[in-house]
């Protein structure tokens, strides 16, 4: 079923994705990240759904079948200072390691897996690359995908993110909100 607005045009479907777990301090920050865009999307007319916490990439696949645009939102760890926002598209990394032998592996970067320059950093089995690269391959991929990520600073057990993490959730949520409002007509 195709939902349409009153004009007749089909409404664009969005996915939200908080990653992370509540229970390692900053990683923590995709749910808090989601929570807050629940509040702020009240006037967005649009199909769009929040899920979180999501616990692996993988839990993706079923999520964002042929969403118009799934936003992932999680911490990273790229070396940039704590609660600074990384914003990037993802679908042009799943083709650019999909094009490299054997994927390169890396250590750090931004999450679910990922860096710019498109290695793997994930403590998953599939990362976020390979999950998007998997879901295009059986043709269940997102028309585009985007990460909204918050350099974390402390991944420790325990609830509560850190300062700089908590500080950074509002600016990451109103993010979000504007990836949404670029696919939602007269939002």
């Amino acid at each position: 079923m195709v939902l349409s607005s009153h004009d007749g045009a089909p409404l664009a479907r969005v996915l939200v994705a908080g990653m992370g777990s509540e229970w390692r301090r900053d990683d923590g920050v995709g749910l808090a990240v989601a929570t807050r865009v629940r509040e702020l999307g009240g006037d967005l007319s649009a199909t769009w759904e929040v899920v979180a916490p999501l616990a692996d990439p993988s839990d993706l696949l079923g999520q964002w079948d042929g969403a118009d645009l799934a936003v992932v939102v999680d911490a990273t760890r790229s070396g940039a200072e704590p609660g600074a926002l990384l914003v990037f598209e993802i679908g042009a990394l799943a083709a650019e390691t999909s094009a490299q032998p054997g994927g390169a592996q890396g250590t750090s970067g931004p999450p679910g897996g990922l860096s710019p320059a498109g290695r793997t950093t994930s403590t998953h089995g599939v990362g976020l690359v390979g999950t998007l690269r998997l879901a295009c391959a059986v043709g269940r991929a997102p028309h585009r995908a985007v990460v909204v990520g918050v350099e974390g600073l402390d991944f420790g057990q325990g609830q509560g993110l850190s300062p700089p993490v908590r500080a950074a959730v509002d600016s990451a949520a109103h993010a979000v909100v504007e990836l949404i409002r670029e696919v939602v007509p007269c939002a």
